[in-house]
């Protein structure tokens, strides 16, 4: 099942998608939820997926603004570093992490599938990262890890898009570089995990223009899924809602010679197969 936070007529909704539209599971009283968020909170989803099994569209997806998956997640949380290849690719000699490398994002940070990201006035170097994101739907705390894919809901995409003379602002902060508004994308909707066949060999695509850039599989990560929902589980309550992504392979523009800067104009597109297509323009900022 896909579900989809969308915006119609000035309208906000969620719902199913059948095809290519949407069932409007928010406009129905059946499921009691108005939002992805709400459905995760209550448990629903078995309930959605009755209420949206054989059900007929009420609009087409060429109609709509796709929204964030989850617009207002309880903790967003991102993951760096942690493709195999993508620590050999900072040429350090540095061996594998021994943990993750974390840092928080705002939502405000992201757009929605078909949306342009945002190049602001003070950097020239907006980058790509494409990354598999996981979305919690059962909470908890210090959650083992042979348990732990039990307490992911689905899965979207992300493009995290990062500033990159701005992540080195500071000598152990990358937080101003990543947290630009409107400067990444997350989409284009919550994909259950039966949609991907579960969570092993996931094949990742980052095409600028249509070029590839980034084509690598979760069998290259470093720290695996149920590792990392122990590991943050650990300091963190987890809750329904919260989103992880979980880092990006080799071959962000950074690290071409010389590097490949986003530039108005250009459309990035974020693929894996049972998930979707996570697809944006660049412009500058109006200011």
């Amino acid at each position: 099942m896909k579900l989809v936070t969308y915006e119609l007529e000035g309208k906000q909704s969620f719902g199913a998608v059948v095809g290519n539209g949407i069932f409007d599971v928010g406009a129905r009283n059946e499921a009691g939820c108005g939002s992805v968020l709400e459905v995760l909170q209550t448990g629903s989803l078995s309930k959605v997926e009755k209420m949206t099994s054989g059900a007929g569209s009420d609009a087409d997806l060429a109609d709509i603004k796709y929204l964030l998956p989850i617009p207002r997640p309880p903790k967003l949380l991102c993951i760096g570093v942690n493709y195999a290849n993508r620590n050999e690719e900072y040429r350090d000699g540095s061996d594998l992490p021994r943990f993750p490398s974390m840092f928080f994002r705002t939502p405000g940070s992201f757009v929605g599938h078909g949306e342009d990201i945002v190049r602001p006035p003070e950097s020239g170097q907006l980058d790509y990262e494409g990354e598999i994101v996981l979305i919690i739907g059962k909470g908890g705390r210090r959650i083992p890890r042979e348990n732990a894919l039990d307490h992911i809901a689905g899965m979207t995409l992300m493009n995290e898009g990062t500033l990159r003379d701005w992540i080195r602002h500071a000598k152990f902060n990358v937080t101003q570089g990543k947290n630009f508004e409107k400067s990444g994308a997350i989409g284009p909707w919550m994909v259950t995990p039966d949609e991907t066949g579960g969570f092993d060999g996931l094949h990742l695509t980052t095409r600028v223009n249509g070029e590839v850039r980034q084509d690598d599989t979760t069998d290259s990560i470093i720290f695996d899924f149920p590792y990392l929902i122990n590991y943050i589980s650990t300091f963190a309550e987890l809750e329904p809602g919260d989103v992880i992504s979980t880092g990006t392979p080799t071959g962000a523009g950074a690290r071409f010679d010389p590097p490949k800067w986003l530039v108005p104009g250009d459309t990035v597109e974020i693929e894996v197969p049972g998930i979707g297509v996570l697809s944006n323009g660049v412009a500058d900022e109006k200011v």
